[in-house]
């Protein structure tokens, strides 16, 4: 009783520091700041009722000596004893933790709550209609709002609704007569009975499109719609009943859409889809059947029986929805030893937290600090042991062993705060992720290049460009941090295993049979032949020379300047198929455990060699134009032409097939549509030469973004200061580019010493490697594998175990240490 008596004496002389919530404010009650600790850990979790920031018991002595704030809410969650035995709810809904999903807390738990008075850890109960009002009234404004951590938090997995299509409402559709049988179609034009599509404005039945292994159709359909320009048309094996299962494409939308007037559209053809029963896949279906049936296997090691690990290092990451491209990246990440020792060897949390900002849950460096500590130290890798019924009887329940885990939803929160992509609930590339958070963790360490760890990643490309007219030669240079490989088939080691698989394939279909999984073939190609392919001399047609004042051709090869101490390379595996439809290239690449690139080395200006002369007019009076064929061609698919012109100068002319990766990569960038600057209205480097106005500059600078970055941002954007600042956020390369002067001269080139980044022997060690399951970067699943002591171990989110047989042949990304 004396104990509540001096408590309540202290409270009343700390009531000036208590503040009561609004709807702005943001409280934190479900995770430590600077830490893994939450309401169920010892201690529970304390809410400071100044800051609203959270920590668990060991860390808010910390918050008291850093800000004298010494009131604080303590919630701890203990578990129910009796917990009822009410049957399994079957979700309705794909998505985790969400209402109508799937539920991962079989657990329940009751609250207690008390009011905590810092440094001497006096206790108050809660409720007390004893406490001032003052407090009573913070405290029911923090349980009753909804937690900062809830609100950015991304309920998992929840599947996105497909739209409604631009072209259904006024569809055109023929009075042709034609009506269509409710059995025994056939392709119009082939022999093809599956995989047929009925075109809604036509009624023309025609085949889908091939696949790389010459399954499927023969593209009938799309050439159709290129022919026609007619929209929409309906996979008719996926029509039922239930007309929103059916499957409904949009050739000009480029993806599967919803058809609200689908009933009428097929009624004009004379087709009762009341009668009609499923026969075949969505394409939905079909990508997901493929890659479970393959992939997922084989990526996840699933079917083996693999020990799990626990310990410093062995931490598994929480899926907190679409974050598996996340949790991959940061294994591999935190198991270099750069930042190993920047966020974790050398960066005490006590450290981080001091010197961070009065929020540290906006702070990259101490979130990058909690994720190495959680990740690092083992503290939140023990075994949690639960029993599962390993026959009929009861009693045969045996333990199973597992690790929770920890959620990275503080990081995931402001990594991707502002940006469009890490921002949202969908899946995301695993590459633009590890340059969208090596230019955050740069930004983060411009004064001190020394401390920065994403330097070990950094590099410099060689480009050599020799005028085929007068034999002189420019070279480029640009800083990167990834080495993109293209995968050429042709360098296949198995194309008569490949030969006979295809032939067999199509005996098999013809008699109405399938494959099994382990009959399949894939092409195999060297990762020597890949490297070979990058340092390969290429044409560039319409190349101006200064030397001769007019167009020529050029040759072009591309080598290293430096070798980083990471060198991580890129596997290009979503490539044109076909009727130029995109899609991952389904392929083994032979990857070694050790890896010598000195070929890469480049030399530099030569001796025997003259430098083409300097023009600053060039880019003024001769800018780039776009090759017609080009453009002409990618109109004939649907794409307005201002963007088709801006893919094919984006890729230098150099084909149809760059061009068009290039179009479905950028197809959500906020100025695709923005007309084209004309040359005259460009500088000699390429930007636009709008006038800047210094007092937008000067916002910029004030944001933490460099003088040079933010007037480049301001001349693209047309001077607004929030475009341009998401202009900088999505456009890394060409800022990452502005590190170099990419100007004919060699000299110019070298205005950023090579010094500045790391560089040794072209020898290479593998560390890791992240492989993605699915047909395109935006959906599916990533796992990592990682070497460790001598051995290979999974990460597949918060399981962490020992790896069995680490599938290197079927990398996305593949991380090598230099020797």
């Amino acid at each position: 009783m004396g104990e509540e008596v001096e408590a309540m004496e202290v409270l009343r002389t700390q009531l000036s520091k208590v503040r009561i919530p609004d709807p702005s404010s943001r409280i934190y009650k479900q995770e430590c700041c600077i830490s893994f600790e939450n309401p169920r850990s010892e201690g529970g979790l304390y809410v400071d009722l100044c800051s609203f920031l959270a920590f668990g018991k060991d860390y808010v002595p910390w918050q008291y000596e850093k800000t004298g704030n010494s009131v604080y809410l303590n919630i701890k969650e203990y578990p129910k004893l009796d917990n009822d035995d009410r049957p399994y709810k079957k979700p309705t809904l794909l998505g985790i933790g969400v209402e109508g999903g799937f539920n991962t807390d079989e657990q329940k738990y009751e609250t207690t709550y008390k009011i905590t008075i810092l440094p001497t850890f006096l206790e108050l109960p809660y409720p007390n209609v004893q406490l001032p009002e003052k407090v009573r009234l913070a405290v029911d404004g923090v349980l009753a709002a909804v937690g900062a951590e809830r609100k950015e938090q991304v309920a998992a997995w929840t599947a996105e609704k497909k739209r409604v299509s631009a072209f259904a409402c006024n569809l055109q559709q023929l009075e042709n007569g034609v009506q269509v049988p409710p059995t025994g179609w056939k392709c119009a034009k082939c022999d093809k009975v599956e995989n047929l599509w009925l075109n809604l404005t036509d009624g023309m039945i025609l085949c889908g499109r091939r696949n790389w292994d010459g399954s499927g159709g023969n593209n009938h359909a799309v050439q159709h719609y290129q022919e026609t320009k007619y929209p929409l048309a309906v996979k008719l094996g996926t029509i039922t009943a239930d007309l929103e299962a059916a499957d409904v494409y949009s050739y000009i939308e480029d993806d599967s859409v919803e058809d609200p007037w689908l009933a009428q559209h097929l009624a004009h053809f004379g087709i009762d889809f009341s009668s009609l029963k499923k026969t075949e896949m969505t394409t939905a279906e079909r990508e997901l059947d493929q890659n479970v049936n393959f992939d997922w296997n084989r990526i996840q090691e699933s079917g083996k029986d693999l020990e799990p690990l626990h310990g410093p290092g062995y931490t598994g990451l929480i899926n907190l929805g679409n974050s598996c491209y996340l949790a991959s990246l940061m294994q591999v990440i935190f198991s270099t030893k750069s930042f190993q020792e920047r966020y974790f060897t050398n960066l005490p949390l006590k450290e981080a937290f001091e010197k961070a900002p009065s929020d540290p849950t906006m702070d990259l460096n101490t979130q990058m600090a909690k994720l190495a500590h959680g990740l690092l130290s083992g503290k939140y890798s023990l075994p949690n042991t639960k029993m599962v019924n390993s026959g009929d009887e009861a009693d045969s329940a045996a333990p199973e062993v597992e690790q929770k885990g920890i959620p990275p939803s503080m990081f995931k929160a402001l990594i991707g705060m502002g940006h469009p992509e890490f921002g949202s609930s969908r899946q995301q590339d695993a590459l633009e992720f590890f340059q969208h958070l090596l230019d955050h963790v740069e930004r983060c360490h411009s004064a001190n290049s020394q401390r920065n760890p994403s330097r070990s990643f950094k590099f410099f490309v060689e480009e050599r460009i020799a005028c085929s007219s007068s034999g002189k030669v420019k070279y480029n240079k640009r800083a990167d941090n990834v080495l993109s490989l293209n995968i050429p088939l042709e360098a296949a080691i198995n194309k008569d295993e490949m030969s006979s698989f295809l032939k067999k394939k199509a005996e098999r279909e013809a008699a109405g049979e399938k494959l099994l999984d382990e009959e399949m073939v894939r092409p195999r190609v060297p990762l020597s032949a890949c490297l070979e392919n990058f340092s390969a001399s290429e044409q560039v047609l319409d190349f101006y020379s200064s030397a001769i004042s007019g167009r020529t051709m050029a040759i072009k090869s591309s080598r290293l300047a430096t070798f980083p101490e990471f060198l991580v390379l890129h596997m290009r595996k979503f490539v044109m198929e076909a009727g130029w439809v995109p899609k991952k290239l389904d392929v083994f690449v032979d990857v070694p455990d050790t890896l010598n690139i000195n070929f890469l080395r480049s030399k530099g200006l030569q001796p025997d060699e003259e430098l083409l002369p300097e023009s600053t007019e060039d880019h003024v009076q001769h800018g780039p134009v776009p090759d017609e064929l080009i453009v002409s061609q990618l109109m004939e698919m649907g794409f307005p032409r201002i963007r088709c012109e801006k893919a094919a100068l984006n890729t230098s002319n150099t084909g149809i097939d760059p061009a068009m990766q290039w179009l479905l990569s950028h197809m959500d960038d906020p100025d695709i549509d923005a007309p084209l600057e004309t040359s005259s209205s460009k500088r000699a480097d390429g930007s636009a030469s709008t006038t800047v106005n210094e007092e937008h500059v000067e916002t910029l600078v004030s944001f933490g973004f460099q003088p040079e970055q933010a007037r480049r941002a301001l001349r693209e954007t047309g001077g607004d200061v929030e475009r341009a600042a998401e202009w900088i956020f999505t456009h890394p390369d060409e800022i990452n580019a502005m590190d170099v002067d990419a100007d004919n001269s060699l000299a110019a080139a070298t205005s950023v010493p090579e010094e500045s980044y790391p560089d040794g022997a072209g020898e290479y060690k593998l560390l890791g490697f992240v492989s993605h399951m699915g047909t395109s970067t935006q959906c599916g699943h990533y796992v990592a594998h990682v070497l460790k002591e001598g051995r290979w171990v999974i990460y597949n989110d918060a399981k962490v175990a020992a790896s069995g047989d680490p599938p290197k042949d079927m990398g996305y990304l593949y991380f090598y240490q230099r020797l």
